[in-house]
């Protein structure tokens, strides 16, 4: 009896099966080969195998099934990101078979690998060179220099005086030159002449400017200035005042009359420019010799 009683106890123990893929659908695309793509858009590390999906590009983990004939294919998964309204699932993506033909260890030295070089590499700013610019003509350099009159008195004056150019027809070197400067200067005087016309206006303009901002400066402070000039000047002259009425003390030497004339002269000019109002700092017109 005891025989048939262990065996209905092994028969109702629950044994463990093997893990096999929920969907036995498959994609209609071709399988994915791990080995054709590059070692940073696939993960092998057993505790997350994943790639990323050719058809949405977002990565994905990958079902292997643990049987005998075992076969690795991508999760069901939609396009967006995780918490998106209404998502929609990736129709070619889902499903489809993977192809594993790399090796764990090969993949971890490739990744290392990478990261160190990656890791050797050092952030240097670009410094991108100025575009050489193109080197101008010497009659567009010269003409800037001399004008229309004065390169036309050139070649009228070496014509005169080269024997050459006078002569007969062929010119030599300098006369060539020196007429197509002139015909050059002539051809750009009025261009010429409008610049020189603007720039005369915008220094005008900005002379004019700095006027107008100079005079709302002393405007802002110009009745402060006044004011205090007309106290300078009103202590200036209520000292030379004290110094000419001033008792003179028993042991100080008496002003002469040329001193006193002097000092007269000076409360004089101070009251006239009292009355008339100072505009300018105050000078002495004369200075005592005492």
């Amino acid at each position: 009896m005891a025989a048939p009683v262990r065996e209905r106890e092994v028969q109702t123990v629950s044994q463990e099966r093997k893990r096999r893929t929920r969907s036995r659908t498959i994609s209609p695309l071709p399988p994915i080969v791990i080995s054709r793509l590059p070692p940073h858009e696939y993960d092998l590390d057993p505790a997350s195998i994943s790639l990323v999906c050719p058809s949405c590009r977002t990565w994905v983990p990958i079902r292997v099934a643990e049987t005998e004939r075992a076969t690795a294919k991508l999760s069901p998964h939609h396009t967006e990101p995780a918490g998106t309204d209404d998502p929609a699932r990736c129709l070619l993506g889902s499903h489809r078979l993977v192809t594993i033909d790399v090796r764990v260890a090969k993949w971890s030295r490739r990744l290392e690998q990478g990261v160190a070089e990656t890791n050797g590499r050092r952030a240097d700013r670009v410094v991108r060179k100025p575009q050489p610019m193109p080197t101008p003509a010497v009659m567009q350099i010269v003409s800037g220099l001399v004008d229309d009159k004065t390169s036309r008195t050139l070649h009228e004056a070496h014509v005169k005086s080269c024997t050459t150019c006078s002569t007969t027809t062929p010119r030599c070197a300098d006369g060539r030159r020196l007429a197509h400067l002139a015909a050059h200067a002539q051809r750009t005087a009025l261009i010429r002449r409008q610049r020189q016309t603007q720039d005369e206006e915008w220094e005008d303009k900005r002379a004019s400017a700095v006027r107008l901002l100079h005079d709302q400066q002393w405007n802002a402070v110009g009745g402060r200035v006044h004011e205090t000039d007309q106290q300078r000047v009103r202590d200036v002259l209520t000292a030379l005042r004290m110094m000419r009425d001033a008792p003179t003390k028993p042991d100080a030497r008496p002003l002469t009359t040329w001193e006193r004339a002097d000092l007269e002269a000076t409360i004089a000019v101070v009251e006239r420019q009292q009355k008339d109002g100072p505009s300018a700092p105050w000078r002495p017109a004369c200075s005592p010799s005492w």
